[in-house]
């Protein structure tokens, strides 16, 4: 039975252990679904141009490090989506991460967005903020946060409010 509810669902990912959670859950909504997913992985050059300013083949480096870091992310996204016969497609963003993951949820008509999150300590959160609650505060899109092991939890209480079964 195809669900209404979800036709695109986006997987924010920075290749971490943590959010491969976040994937299993994204797989398995889009399984439930039908739906198709997107694997994001956004390159945040801005903190390392600061520092380089002037060294624009520490940058061409740099980015090419991180794109092939998202490359190995979403490679596993994919790996994921294929086992359980999803169709998923790559995209590879570059800039401020919260920015770019509203940004293409909004212009890509997203359904759903979910993203993993990283264990801070209140002062980390203060002084860097978290990625994944910036969205939630910004994004007109519906968002689910999957955190460490609550990700079963999380996924179950999704699945009964949308009215699908659960196997």
């Amino acid at each position: 039975m195809r669900s209404a509810i979800f036709r695109k669902i986006m997987v924010a990912t920075d290749g971490s252990e943590l959010v491969k959670q976040a994937v299993k859950s994204a797989v398995e909504i889009a399984k439930l679904s039908e739906a198709k997913l997107y694997a994001v992985y956004v390159i945040v050059l801005g903190s390392y141009s600061i520092i380089h300013s002037l060294d624009e083949e520490w940058k061409k480096t740099m980015k090419k490090q991180l794109t092939i870091k998202g490359e190995k992310a979403m490679a596993y996204v994919e790996n994921v989506g294929k086992a359980a016969n999803i169709e998923v497609e790559s995209v590879i963003l570059e800039g401020n991460p919260v920015n770019e993951i509203i940004d293409f949820a909004e212009n890509n008509d997203i359904d759903i967005i979910v993203m993993g999150t990283h264990e801070k300590t209140e002062l980390q959160r203060f002084l860097i903020g978290s990625v994944a609650e910036n969205v939630i505060r910004h994004s007109r899109k519906a968002v689910l946060v999957v955190k460490g092991e609550s990700s079963e939890l999380l996924l179950n209480t999704l699945l009964k409010l949308s009215g699908s079964k659960i196997s």
